[in-house]
């Protein structure tokens, strides 16, 4: 079984450059009418952590999901 992620975005930190965006293979991040990144498609998450790394704020977390 495949393993799932999710992805917590510290709201506050977030300063909505949208570096995340970009880099996300599964597009699973966009920016809300905040201008604020947003984990809208959780599931298709495959746990790169290349939102987290090139977050310049660290507003970006990615864990594992207990099955």
């Amino acid at each position: 079984m495949a393993k799932k992620f999710s992805i917590e975005v510290m709201e506050k930190w977030c300063k909505g450059c949208g570096l995340c965006v970009s880099i996300c293979p599964k597009k699973v991040l966009e920016l809300n009418d905040h201008v604020k990144c947003e984990g809208v498609r959780q599931d298709d998450c495959i746990g790169c952590r290349q939102c987290e790394n090139i977050c310049p704020d660290l507003a970006i977390t990615v864990k594992e999901r207990e099955q």
